[in-house]
């Protein structure tokens, strides 16, 4: 029977994949086949693998002191025979399993998946299907995604961040201010630090300009380190830029800052003795010439539970 006749998929409980630390990962593999068909053992693992690396213009020279550093952190790793050598029935079979969701080992905590540019947070299953040698053996992953449980903490009183962006504030020399357009941009940012499952809010208002304002954009960038004692590598990248204001505008009229953070590409802000996810805001002003502005807002993220309940505390600090 060919391997393309047997269908089979990692079917989990919970239909979000979504699971906290300590739960038990409930599902189970089913199988399709039109006839009967022969395996040599079906194996389920469990794989929770933080990956680091180094950016290319980072790696010639810093390789040798990172190399320890740099390997893979084994988070979750557990394997289980769904099925000794034998047969699948004709029809639908399923081989249901249960996993606990706990780290045993260093550093004894399950981090929140993350999809980034240097460092990676993924947790799978993977099922192998074992064929004899004419036929080809299968496999299929599972990925789903750990979150952190909410504490009991009370929500602090979010801290309001004023901001005024003006030739004197942006750090250049005396020389280039000179030539630099005549402008004021104030604002605020309602709070620095909240939850990952709220819009970064504020506002600005062009109080005045010499120079025309051709777009004014908010970027969100991930700030990822990776290292030891010997030394680390630290490099900004963008998540994402959404565009707030497009063309010249009038000058006092306040306009509203909003940005919905990506799923799986933010996470909360993580520091570890090996590396750190941290994560950092720029207000971006382009003009007509396309001279570009921009301020840098440092932003802590965590996971409360709701807007009004309970906090998490960065893990790994």
């Amino acid at each position: 029977m060919s391997s393309s006749s047997i269908n089979f998929e990692i079917k989990l409980k919970r239909e979000n994949k979504v699971y906290y630390e300590n739960d038990v990962l409930v599902g189970c593999v089913q199988f399709s086949c039109p006839s009967e068909a022969k395996h040599d053992g079906i194996i389920l693992s469990l794989e929770g693998i933080v990956n680091l690396q180094l950016s290319n213009s980072k790696s010639v020279g810093l390789l040798d002191a990172f190399s320890n550093s740099l390997k893979p952190i084994t988070l979750l790793n557990s394997t289980i025979d769904l099925s000794a050598p034998g047969k699948l029935n004709a029809g639908i079979s399923e081989f249901h399993f249960e996993f606990p969701l706990k780290c045993t080992k260093e550093p004894k905590v399950l981090y929140e998946t993350y999809h980034g540019m240097f460092i990676n947070i993924n947790y799978q299953l993977r099922c192998d299907v074992k064929r004899s040698f004419l036929a080809k053996s299968l496999q299929k992953t599972q990925q789903f995604c750990i979150q952190y449980k909410p504490d009991v903490e009370p929500v602090p009183p979010p801290k309001e961040v004023c901001f005024s962006i003006s030739p004197e504030s942006i750090q250049k020399n005396s020389k280039e201010r000179i030539t630099m357009p005549r402008f004021l941009i104030t604002g605020k940012l309602e709070k620095t630090e909240f939850c990952i499952t709220q819009p970064l809010r504020g506002c600005l208002t062009v109080q005045h300009t010499e120079a025309a304002i051709k777009s004014i954009e908010l970027q969100l960038l991930r700030v990822e380190t990776c290292g030891c004692k010997e030394g680390y590598a630290k490099d900004a990248t963008e998540i994402q830029t959404i565009q707030i204001v497009d063309g010249n505008i009038c000058p006092k009229l306040e306009i509203p800052i909003y940005m919905v953070l990506p799923r799986l590409f933010s996470c909360p802000t993580l520091i570890t003795k090996n590396f750190k996810i941290e994560f950092e805001v720029n207000l971006v002003v382009v003009f007509k010439d396309d001279y570009i502005i921009s301020e840098n807002f440092p932003i802590v993220l965590k996971r409360y539970n709701g807007p009004l309940g309970s906090k998490n505390a960065s893990r790994g600090i």
